[in-house]
């Protein structure tokens, strides 16, 4: 493991074992009415992006919480600071019904966001926008405001699940980077979710099992109730339907019974 990713795991690993210490009601503070884990998150450091100053070659990889795979900067923060930067913003977008599956998983498996006893009592949660990281379909409308900017490039987890090789070409291409064939082909199969998992005590440390759980496409017909669906479906056409991510992320294909 190289010595950034290290550090990264080792703040992980310690905020982990103070957060076992801390009552459920303690792990989360509000910052601009956005929860957020008090044990790897603080107020000072968004405070600092109010005044952060990109370099004009910094890539930034924006992404809700497991919409994505690895760990990026917290997506409602950095658009608070969006008109500041002119560097290149990948945004990786989710299915919000897979995204809420993978994340109440994730929120069992991680000691620094609140667990939950039941499926039922995560989804009111994460429908009624007492999550970290806040509500996911005000991220993908305040996104969408954005989304037609020459340096952001949208890409869902879907199409690179459909097609990794074409994804890939799409994302070097959006960041000038040229590939031979044989780095391309590279880079698809080190990228590849199995590829990862099975990499991932390495790279993610006693986390990996969390992070890098199942990886796939619509786990959400595992819990989600026809209520649940209805209520989500609702939600999805009043904050994105009909918007450019909206129709990106085929809520069609991937979201209906």
């Amino acid at each position: 493991m190289d010595k950034p990713r290290k550090k990264i795991t080792d703040f992980v690993e310690k905020a982990e074992v103070v957060a076992r210490t801390m009552r459920r009601d303690e792990l989360l503070f509000s910052y601009n009415g956005i929860l957020y884990p008090v044990t790897v998150c603080s107020p000072e450091t968004f405070r600092a992006l109010e005044s952060f100053e990109a370099r004009s070659d910094d890539i930034i990889l924006a992404g809700y919480p497991k919409s994505e795979l690895s760990y990026s900067l917290p997506s409602h923060a950095m658009l608070h600071f969006f008109r500041l930067i002119r560097t290149d913003i990948l945004l990786l977008i989710r299915n919000p019904k897979d995204v809420a599956t993978s994340y109440y998983h994730f929120s069992n498996g991680m000691a620094i966001v609140p667990s939950y006893e039941t499926w039922d009592d995560f989804f009111t949660d994460f429908m009624s926008k007492r999550v970290a990281w806040g509500c996911y379909f005000e991220y993908l409308s305040q996104w969408n405001k954005y989304a037609d900017e020459e340096n952001v490039m949208t890409i869902t987890y879907e199409e690179l699940k459909e097609n990794r090789l074409l994804g890939v070409k799409k994302i070097a291409a959006f960041l000038g980077i040229s590939l031979t064939e044989e780095e391309l082909q590279l880079v698809v199969e080190r990228s590849s979710f199995q590829a990862m998992k099975k990499n991932s005590q390495k790279t993610h440390g006693a986390f990996g099992d969390i992070l890098f759980r199942k990886g796939g496409v619509s786990d959400w017909k595992n819990l989600f109730s026809e209520d649940q669906n209805e209520k989500m479906d609702k939600a999805f056409e009043e904050y994105v339907g009909g918007t450019k991510l909206g129709k990106k992320l085929k809520y069609e294909v991937y979201c209906k019974a």
